[in-house]
């Protein structure tokens, strides 16, 4: 097959859904409306900017609509088109059900440069955005939630949000119209963090099970793991400072768009992270040898390779040519559907998006709670929890006739904040699902792999929505 023939992004989408809905008995055309778009809306609008007109074209697509909001980022990026919006909204259908989070999934782009525009530019075309998108009734806190995607981040949420709250001055939940909002905004502690982070902890869960380890051809923990990151965007930044800072990772290539950093000893990433800041790109970094384009080191040898930015970086050209262990799939859509066959007969264990990228909307759904219920989480019970700390406290120091010190202490005597609340909900959030697709996978032995789990897993948990309804 020539890249030509290569599949699309919604079309690897498709074809794991169907793959997965084939193991597992479903009604007769249940498996079809699970699988429909149930709605897109392209809208073209006027914004008057320096002088004249510039027309700009956008998109909503709304998967599925068995549970209500819908949720999905929005993204701004010249490429944007409609069958990448489609196939994005319905990846965040799966990745709500995998994680149980009770959203049905959306996506959203605008084709256009961010970077082109000034700041007060874009926030005259977001809000233009925003007032189309609530015309169609594609944006609202009980009907469809967006959030930060590619090119957008929390200043755009919060014009998003302060568009609709003007369009609708009596709804008290407006600003849970999106999610990624700033802190002071409604937003919530840990979310700029959250896709990446919980990228850290389904690769921790991974290692928590010695039997996968094992079938991965790896021993031990996250320790000492040699993982190559490709993108050091929001996602793949935070996740490979965690590796590195909090579980003692390697991090000996980090790949961008102008080229990619090796060093098989190790990267500091908020060194390279500081230096792409300053200069704008990877050349000139001190620490690692600058290897132009990059692309290749996908192949280069490692225990866990990242992708963490684009779809289809890995394809069935340089499929066979990857010597990772462990495929940790931070990005949406970064391996093709030929490619995943190929690393599967290579026996690479992969860790499919629609469960590791699902960091993101988890951490949204706990904003988008605490905009609905208008109390930040820690408020009611943190003094509380102090208070019984200090009770047990008193009890050990009697009882051992000694002080308790360090960190022993502060521990006991600390009640949870919002963000320490939002990590521990990820982090549970993340175990519980990585639990439920390996019983997926091992009870069923027409799954061969952990995407093929997750999808079938998702499947299944929609498809009992859809037979309690009336259709």
């Amino acid at each position: 097959m020539s890249s030509s023939d290569q599949t699309s992004f919604l079309e690897n989408v498709n074809l794991c859904f169907d793959r997965a809905a084939a193991a597992i008995e479903l009604p007769s055309g249940l498996a079809q409306q699970i699988r429909t778009c149930n709605a897109i809306c392209e809208v073209k609008f006027g914004v008057e900017l320096r002088g004249g007109y510039e027309v700009f074209t956008g998109w909503r697509a709304t998967h599925s609509e068995h549970v209500l909001p819908v949720k999905g980022g929005i993204r701004y990026a010249t490429f944007a088109d409609q069958q990448e919006v489609e196939a994005l909204a319905a990846l965040m259908t799966y990745k709500c059900s995998i994680v149980n989070v009770p959203y049905g999934g959306s996506k959203g782009a605008l084709k256009i440069d961010p970077k082109k525009y000034t700041q007060d530019e874009l926030e005259h075309i977001t809000r233009r955005f925003t007032q189309e998108l609530d015309k169609r009734g594609f944006i609202g806190p009980g009907l469809n939630v967006p959030a930060p995607d590619m090119g957008t981040g929390q200043r755009m949420m919060a014009w998003m949000a302060d568009e609709y709250q003007r369009l609708h001055p009596t709804d008290i939940n407006a600003r849970g119209c999106v999610t990624g909002k700033p802190v002071h905004f409604g937003g919530i502690q840990g979310r700029t963090e959250a896709t990446g982070r919980g990228v850290q902890y389904g690769l921790r869960e991974f290692f928590r099970n010695p039997d996968d380890v094992k079938s991965a051809g790896l021993e031990g923990t996250l320790e000492g793991k040699k993982i190559i990151v490709q993108g050091l965007g929001n996602v793949g930044y935070h996740a490979a400072k965690f590796f590195e800072e909090e579980d003692g990772a390697k991090i000996i290539a980090i790949l961008e768009r102008d080229g990619a950093l090796l060093n098989e000893e190790g990267l500091s990433v908020e060194a390279v992270f500081a230096h792409k800041q300053e200069k704008g790109c990877m050349e000139g970094f001190s620490g690692a040898q600058f290897v132009p384009g990059g692309a290749e080191l996908l192949e280069h040898p490692c225990d866990i390779l990242v992708p963490a930015a684009m779809e289809g970086v890995i394809t069935q050209e340089n499929a066979g040519n990857i010597k990772a262990k462990v495929i940790a799939e931070a990005a949406n859509g970064p391996v093709s559907y030929e490619a995943d066959r190929i690393l599967n007969e290579k026996c690479v264990f992969i860790l499919p998006d629609a469960y590791l990228n699902a960091g993101g909307v988890t951490v949204s759904y706990f904003e988008w709670l605490k905009n609905l219920s208008h109390v930040r989480f820690g408020r009611m019970d943190r003094r509380y929890e102090e208070a019984q700390g200090q009770a047990i406290l008193d009890v050990l120091e009697q009882a051992l006739g000694k002080p308790v010190e360090g960190a022993a202490r502060d521990s006991l005597l600390t009640g949870p904040d919002e963000l320490t609340l939002v990590r521990s909900g990820l982090d549970d959030t993340m175990r519980e699902a990585y639990g439920e697709i390996r019983e997926v996978h091992l009870s069923n032995d027409k799954i061969n792999d952990r995407r093929t789990a997750a999808f079938a897993l998702s499947i299944k948990k929609i498809a009992a929505i859809y037979e309690s309804m009336e259709l």
